[in-house]
């Protein structure tokens, strides 16, 4: 073979290898939420993702207590600009710093916990930018088998992708207990329960997220 071919053929030879060893160095890229296509359904991470409730004693003294697991999905539409948030609330697993407390919110007086051992939000669709920019969210509220409606107050978030799994979206609202048939100690315990909720996206590309 002529020595022109022989250091042709070296050199398509040695770009081929430069340009396998440069793929193989790469960097993968960090999955986001918005990689995922329109209509994708994403899940909460019911690991990191906490909800949280208090009603006030006497109109004075708040008792506090947190649910068990928060789990459920949000559907991107990315065609439209929306989302929808289906968040499922463990109630059987509450935890208070008086145990006494406990079962007493868990009994038939309170949320029913053995007839009802979920709470569901079921947003209408909103904007997206809702879950970095704040605001409202409404939706159906189902709890002791009764649904009403409910608007949650979204915080602003400093993340760049709110739903990227990297930070919460935190929110709260309020319900009259009264409306959900706890009609109970109106005397001595406030009508007004308020709600607050700690939400994270699971990674999209399906790696664990840490607990907090």
């Amino acid at each position: 073979m002529p020595s022109g071919s022989r250091r042709e053929s070296s050199s398509r030879f040695l770009a081929a290898v430069l340009c396998v060893l440069a793929a193989g160095f790469v960097p993968a890229r960090v999955a986001r939420a918005d990689d995922a296509p329109a209509g994708t359904m994403l899940a909460l991470d019911s690991t990191r993702s906490h909800a949280d409730f208090e009603v006030k004693v006497l109109w004075l003294i708040g008792v506090h207590g947190r649910f068990g697991k928060v789990h459920g999905t949000v559907t991107l539409d990315r065609e439209r600009g929306t989302i929808v948030a289906d968040a499922r609330i463990e109630v059987a697993a509450i935890s208070m710093r008086n145990h006494s407390y406990e079962e007493w919110v868990k009994s038939p007086e309170f949320f029913d916990v053995a007839n009802h051992p979920q709470i569901r939000f079921l947003s209408d669709p909103f904007p997206s930018d809702r879950l970095r920019e704040g605001g409202e969210i409404a939706g159906v509220l189902s709890l002791r088998g009764l649904e009403r409606r409910l608007t949650l107050r979204v915080e602003p978030s400093e993340c760049p992708d709110a739903i990227a799994g990297a930070c919460p979206v935190e929110a709260n609202g309020t319900i009259h207990r009264s409306e959900f048939g706890m009609k109970s100690r109106r005397g001595t315990l406030s009508d007004k329960v308020d709600l607050g909720l700690s939400v994270y996206l699971a990674d999209p590309s399906g790696a664990p997220g840490k607990a907090q």
